[in-house]
């Protein structure tokens, strides 16, 4: 192995998925994700029931992370950990994890923060795939964020729009509640909206200003349009369940691309990617693809398994804190809430 590489153990531990990756320069050797279904009970990730887990996954998640890459704990270089935003227990689990791992080997810390690990996910090596040009626009939308970034360089960002109330994922994941889908419903909707009409129904998008965004009142609209229909037909979420599915998609993917495309022409800017677990959506997918074809965008999609929470972008986002020589100390601590 050459002076020059340079080797990261990731530890992600946001929510509710205990992940570890090995990088070796750009180069992800391994990307360990260990996930809890006891949530699918509650219809939610309950916070002290995922830090338990974290807290019994961590360290057969590093292990089998360590063996997938062939690295020994001795050739890590330094260990990048998510700080937050997130939930603050399971924060801690790996957040504490990393501080005792950086005290036995004697290697720095680099506390990455999560959203700037979704938008430099595009810089992991991958064969064939292109990376994003400096500046871009990166809409990175999930569970628990919906935000337009502005990237100037790695570690230099503006978030320049941001959701005043529900993520994207949360408007699926609770319109999947509406239509009596499990936790988490918004996979579902996109597996059912593939077989429907779009077009089919209607329902209202909000009227922001600027590049934020709003979707408290469209799940009000969803929430009393299917009421107001199943007084009519009990049955009809059932004779209407792929349409359904489709039309909302639609509405949430419109709503995402309006201030998307506002912020492209506002900014000039064609170098366009989408980040965060929601960026796994097929139909945001899609969309994407084709208006980029319209306006002459040069757009990036995430692997799969690099749109959902994972530590091969905390490690990505460490890296280039090594680089740098932006190392924690002993006295970081998680933070549930943290600005881009």
């Amino acid at each position: 192995m050459s002076q020059k590489d340079t080797i990261i153990l990731g530890i992600e531990s946001s929510c509710d998925d205990t992940s570890a990756a090995i990088l070796k320069n750009e180069t992800i050797l391994s990307n360990i994700i260990a996930t809890q279904d006891v949530h699918k009970l509650y219809g939610g990730v309950v916070p002290e029931l995922a830090s338990r887990a974290h807290q019994q996954n961590i360290v057969p998640v590093v292990d089998q992370a360590l063996k997938s890459a062939g690295i020994s704990f001795k050739e890590i270089d330094a260990i990048a950990f998510t700080r937050g935003p997130g939930l603050l227990g399971s924060l801690v689990v790996g957040t504490s994890f990393s501080k005792a791992f950086s005290l036995a080997l004697d290697i720095p810390m680099l506390d990455v923060n999560h959203m700037h690990g979704h938008v430099l996910a595009h810089f992991i090596d991958e064969e064939g795939k292109d990376k994003p040009e400096f500046p871009f626009l990166c809409l990175t939308v999930s569970g628990g964020h919906t935000q337009i970034v502005l990237v100037k360089d790695y570690l230099e960002m503006e978030v320049v729009g941001t959701t005043i109330d529900d993520a994207a994922g949360e408007a699926f994941d609770k319109t999947a509640k509406i239509l009596g889908f499990p936790y988490p419903g918004g996979p579902l909707i996109d597996k059912y909206a593939k077989e429907g009409d779009s077009s089919k129904f209607v329902f209202s998008k909000p009227n922001m200003d600027g590049y934020d965004f709003s979707f408290s009142g469209f799940k009000t609209s969803v929430l009393y349009f299917i009421q107001k229909q199943e007084k009519l037909n009990s049955d009809f979420i059932k004779d209407n369940l792929a349409d359904l599915c489709a039309s909302i998609q639609k509405s949430i993917i419109d709503i995402l691309f309006v201030k998307l495309i506002k912020a492209s022409n506002d900014f000039g800017i064609k170098q366009i990617a989408i980040a965060g677990g929601v960026s796994a959506n097929s139909g945001l997918r899609t969309e994407l693809n084709r208006i980029g074809v319209l306006k002459k965008w040069k757009t990036f999609i995430p692997k799969f398994e690099f749109c959902t929470d994972n530590a091969a972008m905390i490690a990505i986002t460490g890296k280039y804190m090594y680089d740098k020589k932006m190392f924690a100390d002993q006295t970081i601590s998680a933070s549930s809430r943290m600005k881009i």
